[in-house]
């Protein structure tokens, strides 16, 4: 009967070092990106985001089962050895079974071994032993999580969370760049409904350099007929130069050399294009090549910093409003109707 007592005692030791020497190893994801992805119809980062929420599940049954097999063994020695001695065994055990549980041999058995049936503890947690482990789920603490980044929008969520470290304008900064690969010309660019132009046949007289001085605008597109076909580009700088005593058309004094960009580009590549060519306006078209706005250096550069840049000579803030205001009443007729 001591032998089989004493049996009993290594075996419940035994099954409290292997209950107590694994560790759920979590997700190298946070969770801020697996909802992310979750909310994208991702179905592995939602199997993940319940995997995690489950964990905590695991850690409170196993602090549950290795209590309840450390009570077994305290009565086992009590039994075997009398009150005095079992009592010690059982204070040795205590102190030491977290210790002995961590060594590489038996924490290498116990993580496999529970790795193997993993799946199959967190479905029994999942469907019956969750009411139960809430009680107990506060004396369970988690690992601590992976600091891993594994998205541009995870990292501007850390930005936006980051509170005082960062001051207002390093979080538009910082957001700012992050999203500037992301968009396209479209997005920027002055609309086609606000670009102010001129014919390539005007005569540059005072009346018109005082219209087109009173605009605040320093390149005017030149076009032959209508804004879908521009044909050069007018610098006010080069107006100086003009003899106002003799009629110059624009033809004349415009530069013949013009730029264009698609809506759909990337804002690294139309900045890109910008300093390749040093020049300070495209003409965006679309698939059809017809006209559909203007993008400026100086817009490349507002959406990468993230704020607007003003100087004496804007009349608006922003070109975009002024267009969805529609000031000129473009295909706006009286008897008009929007299908």
């Amino acid at each position: 009967m001591m032998v089989f007592m004493v049996v009993m005692c290594v075996v419940v030791f035994a099954l409290i070092l292997l209950v107590s020497g694994f560790v759920p190893r979590r997700s190298t994801i946070s969770a801020y990106e697996l909802e992310r992805r979750k909310s994208n119809g991702d179905k592995s980062a939602e199997k993940t985001l319940l995997r995690e929420e489950l964990l905590t599940d695991i850690l409170s049954l196993q602090r549950v089962v290795s209590s309840l097999l450390l009570v077994i063994l305290v009565t086992l020695l009590t039994a075997s050895f009398g009150w005095l001695l079992g009592v010690a065994l059982s204070l040795l055990v205590a102190l030491e079974y977290g210790s002995m549980a961590r060594l590489r041999l038996i924490n290498r058995y116990s993580q496999r071994l529970y790795e193997t049936h993993e799946e199959v503890l967190l479905k029994l947690s999942n469907k019956y032993a969750r009411g139960f482990l809430r009680l107990v789920r506060n004396v369970a603490p988690l690992p601590p999580p992976s600091q891993q980044l594994h998205s541009r929008e995870e990292l501007q969520y850390l930005v936006a969370q980051s509170k005082t470290i960062l001051s207002d304008d390093e979080k538009k900064l910082i957001s700012h760049g992050l999203e500037f690969s992301g968009r396209e010309v479209r997005e920027i660019m002055t609309p086609r409904g606000v670009i102010d132009s001129i014919s390539k046949s005007e005569l540059l007289g005072p009346l018109v350099l005082d219209d087109l001085h009173r605009t605040g605008h320093s390149r005017f597109p030149v076009i032959d007929g209508n804004i879908d076909h521009i044909v050069g580009m007018l610098y006010i700088q080069n107006l100086f130069a003009l003899d106002t005593k003799r009629s110059v058309t624009v033809e004349k004094a415009m530069e013949p050399k013009v730029y264009y960009i698609h809506e759909n580009q990337s804002l690294p590549h139309a900045l890109a294009a910008f300093l390749r060519t040093r020049h300070h306006l495209f003409v965006v078209v679309n698939e059809f090549r017809e006209t559909v706005g203007l993008l400026s250096l100086e817009d490349v550069i507002e959406a990468l910093l993230g704020r607007k840049i003003i100087d004496e000579f804007d009349v608006h803030d922003d070109l975009r409003q002024v267009a969805e205001r529609n000031p000129r009443g473009n295909n706006h007729p009286k008897t008009h109707e929007d299908v």
